[in-house]
């Protein structure tokens, strides 16, 4: 993963398990068509190395103004997400995710596409609650400070717009009047 000049707060780990599960997870899809029957060994001899290709490509890390993700084999996925723009982190966890011990993370921002649709979703991170505690109270002090700051200066910048329209008003008073 490319490093910013963002110092990084927290690296997300990923749990090995999510191998096995999405070769099961991949499994169990090809199983409800019978052309997918077919493929299953073809799955378990060549899916075992691209699935551990998989794995070592994901990263996560959480910077003190972003959250960055990585991910992808044949196509490479890099997710850049500024804390004040994440809404929610979500948890969903399925019985085949409870059985292996891992959890979905979804982050949905104000840009999300759809009802319910995440900007990105984090599979098998370890952790994940403590993961998300983290990324909320970042998220929180960015916000905070965003907002704090900004005030001060939208205060400031509004009073010097005021004075300048004070100051032409009394241009213009003088100009009736003389």
């Amino acid at each position: 993963m490319a490093k910013s000049e963002n110092r990084v707060i927290l690296e997300g780990k990923f749990n090995p398990k999510i191998k096995i599960y999405l070769l099961v997870y991949l499994s169990l899809i090809l199983t409800v068509t019978v052309f997918g029957i077919l493929l299953l060994p073809v799955l378990w001899i060549v899916g075992w190395t691209f699935v551990k290709r998989y794995f070592n490509r994901l990263s996560a890390e959480l910077t003190d103004r972003a959250l960055r993700f990585e991910k992808g084999l044949l196509f490479h996925v890099e997710r850049t997400i500024p804390l004040d723009k994440i809404q929610d982190l979500t948890f969903k966890e399925g019985p085949l995710l409870r059985f292996f011990g891992l959890s979905i993370l979804k982050v949905e921002t104000a840009g999300s596409s759809g009802a319910g649709q995440a900007d990105l979703t984090l599979i098998g991170i370890q952790d994940a609650s403590a993961f998300r505690n983290k990324v909320l109270e970042q998220r929180d002090m960015v916000t905070e400070s965003k907002y704090s700051t900004g005030s001060a200066e939208a205060d400031a910048s509004t009073l010097s717009v005021l004075k300048e329209i004070r100051d032409s008003i009394q241009v213009i008073e003088q100009k009736i009047d003389g």
